[in-house]
Parts: C-alpha cells; structure tokens; sequence
C-alpha cells in the first residue's frame, strides 16, 4: 500500500468520476489482500496477533482494580498528574502493543532484510500514532470537541501511514455540492472539523494560561480582570475560527453578505442580547459591582458569585443563585452593601414603658450592642429617643458592623437578643397595647318608653 505508485497524471486523476476513483481504491485493496497470500507475509500477521495477545494478557494485570485502586490512593500528587497515570493505564493495552511491536521490528531487521517486518512496522507505527492521538486528546476539556479532534487525527494519521491519502482526499472531494462560486465537499467539512478542532483547543489551552496569569495580576480590580479575561477569550477564539476557516481555504469575504442579515437580526430580535452583552461591558468598566460584593436588588439580597456577558449570578444565604440580566444592573436602583466601604448600619426600634429611666435605657442598650461580636466599637453604637408613643417610649438603636457578607438579619437577631437580656436584668418592660373590654347588662339595652321619646 504504501510503496504503491500512480502512473496516472495530475489532471487525469482530478478529473476521474467517483465511480472510477472508487473502483481503484477497491483495486488496491485486492491487490494488498492478495499480496497478503505470500507466507512472508503471513507469518508477519501472526506475528502481530501474537503481539496484540501478549500485550492483551499483561493489561489485564495493569487494569486490575487493584493497581486502579492504588494509583488513586497515591497521596502528594497533583491530580493532573493521577489523571495522566490513569490515562496511561487505561491506553496500556496500545502501548504494549506499539513497544513490542518496535522490539520485534528492531530484532527481525538485524538478522533479515526489511521486508521481512514490513507489515509489523506498519502495525507499530499504525499504534504508536494511535496512542499519541488518544492522549494528546484528552488534555482537551470539552468532550465534543476532544471526540471530533480524536477521531479525525486517527483517520488522518490512518490515511498517512497507509499512503492512500491523495485518492481518499480526491474521493472526498468529488463529493461536493457547489452554490455559485461556493464549492463545498466532505473533503472540506472534515478538513474544517480538524481546523477548528486543532485551532480551538490551542485557543482554550492559551485562554487557560493567560486568564491564569491576569488573576495573578495584583494591580487590576476583580472586574478588570473579569474584563480582561472575556475580551482575551473573545479575541483568541474569534482568531482561532478566522484561522481555521482560512486553512481550509474558505473565502472569508463571503462573510460581508452575512454582516447584513446579522444587523437587521440584531435590530429587531436580538436587542434584549445586545442590551445585556453591551451592559455587561459597562458594568465591568465603571466597577460598580464585581465578584464578592454583596447587593440588594428588589427583594433579592446576596453575593455576586460570576459575571458573564449576559447576566450576573447572585448568591442567596438560602442557597439560591438568580441570574439577573445586565441590563436590570444597569437601570434598576440596586444597593451595593461594599461598593465604596465595608461599613453598614443598621437599625432597630424598641419601646419601653413609662415608669423606665430613658437614661439608663439608653446606656445599657448601647453596653448590650458593644457586646456582641462583629458590632463596631468605632463609630460606637447609639441609642435615641425617637417619641411618646400611646403606650412606650420609643427609641432606636443604631449600630455599624464591617463585614455585610456575614448576613444581615443574623446580626440583627443578636443584638435583639442582648437588648432582651439587659432589660429583663434591670427589670425594665417593653409595653404591648392594652385594649379593656366592658361588658354591659341587658337592663343598657333597653328600649326606650314614650316618656324619653
């Protein structure tokens, strides 16, 4: 197969049918299989089977649960590394075959002429190529793009070592629908699925490394650096699909005729999309909120956990995430509890009754507030009166704390709960309304005589 030359000239084979490029594959292949006849040939293929036997027998081994179950309970490794040790042991089976193919190749061409191992050195380089591919291919993270890539890197490395690629590619492309200009064949989409595969992985795996570096940059804020990674992602994965699209020899001006069609698209029913996309951007710009602040949107209280092009997340303290679009960030009234500083005051209103000191009401309700953790000792609590009501004496208690993230009603809870304590200790009682209820005799229900009429 490989050593197979073609008399046939260049334009000659371009402009061949399928029917007749089909008919002379399928004529290579019979005149491999009836080469395959010739006992120097066979005793290679079981040679080879006899490889792909013992390399079975020692997997089996190396695949036990038990050697899994000890490369897992490997301690001081990081788990890229256990991953790569598991990937290895998983593609055993390929990379026995591969090295005692090599060693037989190695030993038979010392004492014979290269022919003889001809057909093993093919199924060791066939399983060398194989066995790259297969774990070059796993350091890319998504699954559909880590099958395409795999499956066309084997096809094309198959196709290479064969030596079968100018009628396979000739085949493929014969298979081919044209729009005008426009010429489309399989030969084509495969070549484009490997493109961008191969170009989008080396995009993900730079986006990887330099966002990793832009987080390490310590004179950027959070949102800068949320900034700076999504136009980085943007432009490297824009240039990945130009490129890949300029491999394959696509003509990119067609993308003019596009343009149009995607601006009319974005005036009517992508605004909502754009306004957000747009909205995002200024949100990162103006740093009015990032990652980790704590915000009240509507009857929405939480912590920004990601900002993305379309929306933000937000954290509950009951454990739900809200996606609320940009553009609601933008033109809505949203409270930032650590926008400018960390300090927040709160508020709470209580009420004493009469006979209480409103002097010594108001010392001991600020001691109670200094009292409980994450209350600020600076600014101090204070404690006013704020009116008579018809039953207390109403006051309020105001106090700061630092860290709004820690919850707000917890807070709140524990002072209430000191205030308690520190008036039932000096026996001082909080009112509650009084109603009195007069029950009146039947004799006041009475109708009225004539002589009241």
């Amino acid at each position: 197969m490989a050593n197979h030359t073609s008399t046939t000239s260049e334009p000659e084979v371009a402009a061949q049918s399928p029917q007749v490029l089909a008919s002379g594959l399928m004529s290579e292949a019979e005149n491999f299989l009836v080469s395959m006849v010739q006992p120097w040939r066979l005793y290679q293929l079981a040679i080879l089977i006899a490889i792909f036997a013992v390399a079975h027998v020692l997997t089996r081994y190396i695949l036990d649960p038990k050697i899994d179950a000890w490369l897992r309970s490997l301690k001081n490794m990081r788990p890229s590394q256990l991953r790569f040790l598991l990937l290895i042991a998983r593609r055993s089976r390929l990379i026995l075959f591969a090295l005692i193919a090599w060693t037989v190749v190695f030993i038979m061409r010392e004492f014979t002429w290269p022919s003889r191992s001809y057909l093993i050195s093919i199924g060791a380089t066939l399983a060398t190529a194989w066995a790259f591919v297969a774990i070059a291919t796993r350091l890319i993270r998504n699954s559909l793009l880590r099958t395409t890539v795999r499956y066309g890197a084997w096809a094309y490395v198959t196709i290479s070592i064969l030596g079968i690629e100018d009628t396979t590619y000739r085949l493929l492309d014969l298979a081919a629908v044209d729009f005008g200009t426009l010429h489309i064949s399989l030969l084509m989409i495969l070549k484009a699925a490997l493109a961008l595969g191969a170009m989008l992985t080396l995009a993900s795996w730079a986006n990887r490394f330099l966002g990793s570096r832009i987080s390490k940059v310590n004179d950027l804020s959070p949102s800068m650096q949320v900034l700076a990674e999504k136009l980085v992602a943007i432009i490297l994965f824009g240039a990945a699909t130009l490129l890949a699209l300029k491999t394959i020899g696509f003509d990119l001006s067609s993308f003019a005729i596009l343009s149009g069609a995607v601006g009319i698209g974005l005036g009517f029913g992508l605004q909502k999309v754009v306004s957000n996309f747009v909205s995002g951007f200024i949100l990162l710009l103006d740093k009015s909120i990032k990652p980790g602040d704590v915000i009240s949107l509507g009857d929405t209280f939480g912590w920004i956990q990601n900002l993305s092009a379309r929306y933000v997340s937000v954290l509950t303290r009951d454990g739900r995430e809200y996606l609320i679009p940009n553009e609601d960030l933008i033109t809505g009234q949203v409270v930032n509890w650590s926008h400018s500083s960390d300090y927040v005051r709160l508020d709470i209103h209580f009420g004493v009754d009469y006979a209480s000191d409103p002097h010594l009401v108001r010392k001991i309700a600020v001691d109670a507030a200094k009292g409980v953790a994450r209350v600020q000792a600076n600014p101090a609590p204070v404690c006013h009166i704020t009116g008579f009501g018809d039953s207390s004496i109403d006051m309020i208690l105001r106090f700061w704390i630092d860290d709004p993230s820690g919850g707000l009603t917890n807070i709140r809870g524990n002072v209430l709960l000191a205030l308690w304590d520190t008036l039932k200790e000096h026996d001082i009682n909080i009112p509650f309304p009084r109603r009195d209820v007069q029950i009146l005799s039947e004799t006041s229900f009475a109708a009225p005589s004539a002589k009241d009429a």
